[in-house]
């Protein structure tokens, strides 16, 4: 891994993982559109010789193709990851998460580039086969999908292993993520909760009914993983040249928990107006608990808790205030 090329590197995880692979002496080139991804959050990078934004799309295939020449390593994170209103805008999963997806990957025969390592999701699973408290592992069946983005997921980890399976590429990556949390953070339900709290820290308005079960995992913690067995080459002697991993901590909380470690934090007591349901929108899974004995075999293991995670995002969102402007600036 001498010269990166990563998708969606001005987003949250992408802008993290960039400083992360410059730190390691990594030559690194970023890709993005800039729809959703902050230039700030690549202030430090863009001061580093050994960076280069690209800004460009990923459905602008003789574009990326140009961009990526001369990497050796895909880190593919660029997604469109809106999953509660994904039917206010059906065709942006199809294109930002599958037709991208495939682009990349033809961009990548075109330069002659084999490895890859792709943001999938746990999502993808479905609702979990209904075991109380069961963490779901790499080797359960989707018996159906809940939601266009898992769909969209799904279909990229599809290209991406039949690549593979046809000798385009030497190693393949496919991170199944639960949702993640840390420094720049700006999409999901601590977001969506500090913001209506910003507006009247007296009530807060919860969908569905706060009983919904979630694992959540610290960006560095998933960083950390990303590069743990990417690094290890764990892909290469793997059947179909494909590893699949979750990524997630051995924990999950109630989505009332999670408000609660929000509140503290804050100093607050609002009081709260759950909409009702066991989930908050079409497509929400009320239970997301991953398996992670995979990955920890490897030797990785999570350090942040989620509580202590979720504490970690609320002050680097009190700390930077702008975000909240910027992101509507992009809405």
């Amino acid at each position: 891994m001498k010269h990166v090329f990563v998708t969606g590197a001005a987003g949250f995880i992408g802008s993290t993982l960039v400083d992360r692979l410059l730190a390691d002496g990594v030559r690194v080139t970023g890709w993005d559109n800039l729809s959703t991804g902050q230039l700030r959050f690549l202030d430090g990078a863009i001061a580093n010789p050994h960076f280069m934004l690209m800004r460009g799309d990923n459905l602008d295939l003789p574009a990326l193709t140009a961009a990526m020449r001369g990497a050796d390593f895909v880190l593919h994170l660029a997604a469109n990851a809106d999953i509660k209103d994904g039917w206010s805008h059906p065709k942006k999963d199809l294109e930002q998460n599958t037709l991208a997806t495939f682009n990349v990957l033809e961009a990548m025969r075109a330069n002659g580039v084999r490895r890859i390592a792709f943001s999938s999701t746990g999502s993808v699973y479905g609702e979990a086969l209904v075991t109380p408290d069961r963490p779901t592992p790499e080797t359960d069946s989707f018996p159906i999908q809940t939601s266009l983005y898992a769909a969209s997921k799904t279909a990229g980890e599809g290209l991406i292993s039949a690549y593979a399976e046809g000798g385009q590429l030497d190693e393949a990556y496919l991170f199944r993520f639960v949702s993640i949390l840390g420094e720049r953070y700006t999409h999901g339900h601590v977001y969506d909760f500090y913001k209506q709290l910003l507006a009247h820290p007296d009530h807060l308005r919860v969908l569905g009914d706060g009983r919904q079960r979630k694992s959540y995992l610290y960006v560095q913690d998933c960083i950390d993983a990303i590069l743990h067995v990417t690094r290890a080459h764990t892909a290469r002697d793997a059947r179909h040249r494909t590893q699949v991993y979750n990524l997630g901590t051995p924990e999950f909380v109630e989505v009332n928990q999670s408000i609660g470690h929000i509140c503290r934090e804050l100093g607050l007591s609002p009081r709260l107006e759950h909409t009702g349901g066991d989930r908050g929108w079409i497509g929400d899974n009320p239970f997301i608990f991953l398996d992670t004995k995979k990955i920890s075999a490897t030797g990785w293991r999570p350090k942040l808790t989620i509580a202590d995670a979720v504490v970690r995002t609320v002050r680097w969102l009190r700390e930077n205030p702008w975000v909240y402007e910027a992101r509507g600036a992009k809405a």
